[in-house]
């Protein structure tokens, strides 16, 4: 038996690009509240499809042991940090 729990926090967005930016975002402002928060996990589904997941965030590991924090459709090379447009 594990001490450890997972939140399911149903959010609701009009389609996948939406949902996976409020999901990013509500990933990195709880992460800054807790270093429990896990974004790499972070998933998102269709409502009648929960079985079906989408990745939020790469979390490829990188050199050092850290994982990549870029959306998983980036481009640019994996960081360990957002790269926000200027």
């Amino acid at each position: 038996m594990t001490e450890r729990w997972v939140i399911h926090l149903p959010v609701t967005a009009p389609d996948l690009f939406r949902a996976r930016i409020l999901a990013r975002t509500a990933a990195r402002v709880l992460a800054r509240l807790s270093a429990r928060i896990e974004p790499g996990g972070v998933t998102v589904s269709a409502e009648d499809q929960q079985g079906v997941r989408h990745w939020v965030f790469c979390d490829r590991r990188l050199p050092g042991g850290d994982r990549c924090a870029l959306p998983t459709d980036h481009t640019a090379p994996c960081s360990r940090r957002a790269l926000f447009p200027r």
